[in-house]
């Protein structure tokens, strides 16, 4: 048997702001999907400050009783739905990417990911484990961005979920471009290697996690962000390290490094589907707005019967997590400290 629900997937701005603005803007269209009937709405990922490779993330996580997840009760409550968003919380001295799923009478679920993508790992800790929410829509599996081209992640959810919702918010990271103070772009998408790996990567939050869900029998709703991704670059010399790998002409620009920003527009992916894969709804690219669609859930957990299909990326893509781990986990580390040992004065760049 299966029950019908109401999902809705919204897609944002990733521009960073205030955290009380970007609630206002996620407000405004939670009370358009409630309004439609949406039962579960899905926020995606920091959708409560954008997201920037800044010093200023580190200020900016929050405990769970704190501004953001207090928004997210209230708001769950408020207009009678299950509402989900990935926001950095602090807890203690250490930080995650928490994606927080919270019901109308107060219960709340949590999944922190297991995966920071490249340069996140300078803000945030790893996380180790999947989440299953036994809630009154069904029992839900989480993953957040890089997270979904993680086969063993999706495979711990085997048997025992009946939705997946995944919050991401991902920039195009093999078009990245270099802008150099003096305006010189060097774009990353010339590198031979990259225009290969690309082919792939352009699938990561389409076709290929579609695969991974329905392998699993169940629906996935994802909700991404939008607009032109612009930031600085945490530990300029591990990253001039690491782009010299693929282009080692850019070793002559070590002086120039520190002032580089990088900048790329995201995966516009934010859509419904079904548990065959099949997209139900979707937010046209480049543009703020939300999805809305009845979906089946199974009263129980589908049984995975099939084989698990291959993700689908080049295996070396995978390199990318025990690198990042290694040479930018030592600047959370540094900047763990300083940041919670004592107060701390920003500079206008976040640094």
């Amino acid at each position: 048997m299966n029950k019908s629900i109401k999902i809705a997937v919204i897609q944002m701005n990733a521009s960073p702001a205030p955290v009380q603005e970007r609630l206002a803007r996620a407000e405004y269209f939670v009370i358009q999907c409630a309004e439609m009937g949406a039962q579960l709405v899905v926020l995606p990922e920091v959708f409560n400050t954008g997201y920037e490779y800044s010093h200023q993330n580190y200020l900016q996580a929050e405990p769970f009783d704190s501004t953001t997840a207090n928004w997210m009760r209230l708001t769950s409550t408020r207009y009678h739905i299950h509402l989900a968003g990935s926001f950095l919380r602090r807890a203690q001295n250490d930080i995650f990417n928490t994606l927080l799923l919270v019901a109308p009478d107060g219960r709340q679920w949590h999944y922190d990911k297991n995966y920071p993508w490249i340069w996140e790992r300078a803000y945030f800790q790893k996380g180790t484990d999947i989440a299953v929410a036994d809630t009154d829509l069904g029992k839900i599996g989480f993953l957040i961005c890089w997270d979904v081209a993680h086969p063993n992640l999706w495979q711990k959810y085997a048997n025992k979920v009946e939705l997946m919702i995944v919050s991401s918010c991902a920039p195009k990271a093999l078009d990245l471009a270099l802008v150099f103070p003096n305006g010189q772009q060097m774009m990353m998408s010339s590198n031979l290697l990259t225009q290969f790996a690309k082919r792939k990567t352009d699938k990561t939050f389409g076709e290929f996690l579609r695969r991974q869900a329905s392998s699993l029998g169940v629906p996935v709703a994802q909700a991404t962000s939008t607009g032109v991704f612009t930031s600085p670059l945490p530990n300029f010399q591990s990253s001039l390290m690491m782009f010299s790998m693929m282009y080692p002409s850019l070793l002559k620009y070590r002086s120039q490094f520190e002032q580089v920003r990088i900048e790329s527009n995201y995966f516009n992916e934010t859509y419904v589907a079904n548990n065959t894969g099949d997209v139900l709804q979707s937010v046209a690219p480049e543009m703020e707005g939300f999805a809305i669609s009845e979906v089946l859930i199974p009263d129980f957990p589908p049984q995975s019967i099939e084989k698990q299909p291959a993700f689908g990326l080049p295996r070396y893509m995978y390199l990318i997590d025990s690198t990042a781990d290694m040479m930018f986990g030592t600047e959370y580390n540094k900047n763990i400290q300083r940041y919670f040992s004592k107060p701390v004065l920003l500079t206008n760049n976040g640094g």
